[in-house]
């Protein structure tokens, strides 16, 4: 097809404005998808998409349109609006020329539209403000226009008013994309230059890669090479999403589309990669994508140790389709063999622990997240520590410093008073405060990410009554008085509980640890000391109490010092079984402890 005429465009919003539904309706008005074929959330096809309502991963779907009798190819790439998966809205936002900006005319402008809006800025995009849920009695489609004009400066006086429940006015929409959205500006004529923006495995036909022509054209048998990894794989099969994939002959300069190439290996293809004509001129890779930041880090173990080598191939199918994953082998004295795994935050975390669990029906256990902390050592060097079992010993270095995050909320203005003091309790530092309308304000905090982590958002959501909502971004690093909080039992760390905690949460985190432990961890023959400390310092202290065997029951009357000599011998059985037994802790301790400790 001409590139004249086609338009790649992302929907962008933040959770719940509709993007999916706006989607489904484009895809009906259109007859991409037939009546019979349709259903809500067409193009969420995981099964945790649909059991959550939200988008996790990015989609493509090829659309035409007729306008003014001229057929149009239209390229959607529906995006997640979750600040956790910020990156897929990245790469997809790379794909395209433009952005559909919807905003729910009931709810306003909120955290992940002002996010999403100002990575469409910086990519570049033409955006087109569209206000959605025009049908509901609460809506003020005005009042959300002027927010959008005032809190990201973009004209809104004719966005079009929408109801993607109903499709009112979704052809107005479709229509506007065509006059508003530039073409792309690829080449048609020069060498082969395609960007591989996402991958999926598939166990019958390889890994199936997705790529958008920047310059040139890809055919069927055409033979390519990546230009990162140096790999030449002939193209068996090509084509576009309708939503479905359906074969064609080839992909154009400008067009979204796939291609299958009996790919097995895994570590072949890489996200952000330029596909190339193999022996064909030389020509320049295309930026790419820039490395995932991550943010928490948390190590699974397999509940079986036999399921170590079946969890590294899990990891690596996900990694595969999820390129803001990462792992590592890492060991533990308690859990034995496992990976450290890197994510964008802690929804991000959940969502790939329960895809380990349904779609690889892996059993495991999952140490408490830990944010990156920074450490400057004696010599002025500056290291990285994913958890806190690899943290020095305080003589080691010279600062701890913990990732700062730049916190912005949008609240109603009657819950301004409990917002700042629960940013305050979370030792947050106040920045600014922007009047968006006479009923909404923005108000910005920096506060340090593993204070996010733990109960900020839900505290949020109840003082707000599910009104507020956030999104936030890693400013830099910062030293504060920070511990690493130890758990030791019968006088022997177990690295998979320790911390790294605030000096003035630590006494209180290592209380609420021990009673959960105590809980969890069955009587033993002898007595159990549980203690948290920092260093040599025992902060907390709890004991289980040793089972009781009655050795004196088979003396029926006769001498007393029979009775004491028995007991006695038990005293010193007890007192040598403390010096070597091994306490045994069961793995619902560790989940109840870790499980707690992420929503604590």
């Amino acid at each position: 097809m001409d590139p004249k005429l086609i338009r790649n465009f992302s929907i962008i919003a933040h959770i719940d404005h509709g993007k999916s539904t706006l989607a489904d309706r484009m895809l009906e008005i259109t007859g991409t998808v037939q009546a019979r074929e349709m259903k809500a959330q067409l193009l969420d096809d995981m099964e945790l998409e649909r059991e959550r309502g939200i988008t996790i991963k990015a989609r493509a779907v090829t659309i035409l349109h007729e306008k003014d009798g001229v057929t149009y190819q239209l390229n959607l790439i529906d995006t997640p609006g979750h600040v956790d998966f910020h990156y897929e809205v990245e790469k997809s936002l790379q794909a395209c020329e433009g952005s559909v900006l919807l905003v729910d005319a009931s709810q306003g402008v909120e955290a992940q539209t002002v996010a999403n809006a100002y990575l469409a800025i910086e990519a570049d995009h033409e955006i087109i403000p569209v206000l959605n849920k025009i049908d509901l009695p609460h809506a003020r489609p005005d009042e959300v226009a002027e927010e959008i004009e005032s809190s990201l400066a973009i004209e809104a006086t004719d966005a079009i008013a929408v109801s993607a429940k109903s499709g009112a006015n979704v052809d107005l929409v479709l229509d506007r994309i065509v006059e508003r959205i530039p073409p792309p500006s690829g080449d048609p004529e020069a060498p082969l230059r395609a960007l591989i923006f996402d991958a999926v495995y598939d166990e019958y036909r390889g890994i199936i890669v997705y790529l958008r022509v920047v310059d040139g054209s890809i055919r069927a048998r055409d033979r390519i090479r990546m230009m990162g990894t140096g790999k030449v794989y002939e193209t068996v099969e090509i084509g576009r999403f309708s939503p479905k994939m359906k074969k064609c002959e080839s992909l154009q300069a400008g067009e979204v589309g796939y291609f299958v190439s009996n790919i097995k290996q895994l570590g072949d293809v890489r996200v952000g990669d330029t596909l190339i004509l193999d022996k064909g001129p030389a020509v320049e890779m295309l930026p790419g994508y820039a490395e995932p930041q991550h943010m928490v880090f948390a190590d699974f173990y397999p509940t079986n140790p036999g399921d170590y080598e079946d969890m590294r191939d899990a990891l690596e199918t996900l990694c595969l389709s999820d390129s803001s994953l990462s792992f590592e082998p890492v060991t533990s004295d308690a859990l034995g063999f496992g990976y450290r795994c890197g994510f964008l935050g802690l929804l991000h975390m959940e969502i790939i622990q329960q895809r380990l669990e349904r779609e690889h029906d892996l059993d495991m256990i999952q140490t408490a997240p830990s944010v990156t902390y920074q450490v400057l050592d004696r010599h002025g060097e500056e290291h990285w520590v994913h958890s806190p079992g690899a943290l020095p010993p305080p003589d080691q270095y010279e600062e701890l410093r913990e990732p700062i995050a730049r916190v912005s909320m949008l609240v109603p203005t009657e819950f301004i008073g409990p917002v700042m003091t629960i940013s305050t309790d979370h030792r947050g530092v106040f920045v600014r405060q922007e009047h968006l309308s006479a009923t909404r304000v923005q108000i910005v905090f920096d506060i340090p990410l593993a204070e996010i982590m733990y109960d900020f958002y839900d505290k949020l959501k109840s003082c707000t009554r599910g009104f507020g909502t956030l999104n936030y971004e890693i400013t830099g690093y910062k030293a504060d008085d920070l511990v690493k909080l130890q758990i030791l039992v019968n006088g022997k760390e177990v690295d998979a509980l320790s911390s790294i905690v605030h000096r003035s949460r630590a006494d209180t985190r290592g209380r609420a640890v021990l009673k959960k432990l105590r809980k969890e961890i069955p009587r033993h023959l002898f007595e159990v000391r549980l203690q948290a400390a920092i260093g040599s310092k025992i902060l907390a202290r709890e004991n289980i109490a040793a089972l009781r065997k009655d050795v004196t029951a088979k003396c029926y009357g006769g001498d007393i010092t029979r009775k004491r000599k028995l007991l006695e011998k038990q005293k010193a059985g007890k007192r040598r079984m403390r010096q070597v037994g091994d306490v045994d802790i069961p793995q619902k301790a560790f989940l109840s402890v870790l499980g707690g400790e992420s929503k604590s």
